[in-house]
């Protein structure tokens, strides 16, 4: 049986992700890392802009960096666990 997933286990280089973040964007996640939060990837549609996806410190609630540094905990759409 072949191993077809291409995510792996490995985390990206630290602050590698940011590089999609815009400065609101990375003000706000500075901010956000204090209280436990942290940018865990960053989904890339084609023709889309990239969307920012941050976890809380305890894994249980996520939320959308938006482009304007908002933060969005009700994006419309789920993460698989």
């Amino acid at each position: 049986m072949t191993d077809n997933e291409r995510r792996k286990d490995a985390p990206p280089p630290p602050r590698a992700l940011e590089r999609d973040l815009n400065q609101d964007q990375v003000a706000t996640l500075r901010s956000l890392e204090a209280f436990g939060w942290e940018l865990k990837f960053v989904r890339r549609k084609l023709f889309q802009p990239p969307v920012a996806v941050i976890f809380d410190g305890d894994r249980k609630k996520f939320a959308v960096l938006e482009a304007d540094g908002s933060l969005n905990e009700n994006p419309g759409f789920e993460i698989r666990g």
